[in-house]
């Protein structure tokens, strides 16, 4: 059995980090083992207030686990997963096994979109997505075994009831406002979302609320209005909502983002809507048809005057990556 060298580990686990996690928080740790790689969830950056039960923070593990395995394809590595090896030990989410392998070349343009993905809130232009980007990501979800449904009509009706009566409650929430003020409006810090990426409210009629992010700095793209919004909503489900389906959901996510990118769309997780067990219910009941709801995503174009964002930071190697000999889990 071989085992890729330092260079390459480091390589894909680069890679792995850039994923998406709510609030930047990235709350995971990896363990690099003589022949396997090991992921493990950080509760120290679980957020009470916005994910009281942990699920967003599988979500944000299981979208930096699917990056490893891109980084690794790409690098000549099939990552052979073994989640949630160890039921007496529930952070220890997966333990990945390296063989040799030929890159694909969708492998490839998967690992080159992780520099390039970002998470755009700003709103989109008035081209439509076509139906065949829908069918693409889709079938990239249903590879990680999670159902990809594109909210239309009455059910994209029901889920933007869903988001305005989610930021409704939250923003009737003291503690919650404090916790994101807290994660949020950061400048020169390796985590949390910083101001240059949180834009300013959209006072376009019919506009999806954003979160209220402390210290907004990112103007809307000028020109653009909500009205003409062509915002694709899509929600990925799963057929029941055990750790293992939200991490597989977080996979899920994260080759539905970077399948985006390669396709030149600009996304964005929304989450809000799910986070509280209501408007999650409502979303359950009215648009996923009993499919447990994990991941609501806005897709579409940028409008052709948008800057350019810049990439969130991230924790340094140190801090979330150790030999598995030198300390136990966390």
């Amino acid at each position: 059995m071989t085992f890729p060298d330092d260079h390459t580990v480091n390589a894909a686990l680069a890679l792995a980090v850039r994923a998406p996690s709510v609030h930047n928080t990235q709350p995971w740790r990896w363990r690099i083992g003589d022949r396997t790689v090991h992921l493990y969830a950080d509760p120290a950056r679980q957020l009470p207030e916005t994910d009281p039960d942990g699920r967003d923070l599988l979500l944000s593990c299981g979208a930096a686990l699917h990056h490893l395995r891109v980084g690794f394809a790409a690098l000549g590595w099939r990552a052979e997963v073994h989640r949630l090896p160890n039921p007496a030990e529930p952070r220890h989410l997966a333990a990945v096994e390296l063989h040799r392998h030929e890159p694909e070349q969708e492998e490839i343009a998967l690992a080159a979109a992780i520099p390039r993905r970002r998470t755009d809130r700003r709103r989109h232009s008035s081209w439509p997505v076509p139906g065949s980007h829908i069918e693409t990501m889709a079938a990239r979800a249903a590879d990680e075994g999670v159902i990809l449904r594109e909210a239309t009509g009455s059910a994209r009706y029901h889920l933007a009831e869903a988001v305005f009566e989610a930021a409704r409650r939250h923003t009737a929430d003291p503690a919650y406002r404090m916790e994101l003020a807290a994660w949020s409006g950061r400048h020169f810090s390796t985590e949390g979302v910083p101001a240059v990426n949180a834009p300013v409210p959209d006072p376009s009629p019919g506009a999806l609320p954003g979160r209220p992010f402390a210290d907004p700095r990112l103007p809307q793209p000028p020109g653009a209005t909500g009205e003409d919004d062509e915002t694709v909503l899509l929600v990925l489900g799963t057929a029941s909502d055990d750790p293992l389906s939200r991490l597989r959901a977080g996979e899920a996510t994260s080759a539905v983002l970077l399948t985006a990118t390669t396709l030149g769309l600009a996304s964005c997780p929304l989450t809000e809507p799910l986070e509280l067990a209501g408007t999650r219910q409502q979303v359950r009941d009215r648009v996923t048809g009993g499919t447990m709801p994990q991941m609501v995503l806005r897709v579409g174009w940028a409008p052709v005057n948008a800057d350019p964002l810049p990439a969130t930071p991230r924790r340094p190697p140190a801090e979330v990556v150790t030999p598995l000999s030198t300390q136990s889990a966390p």
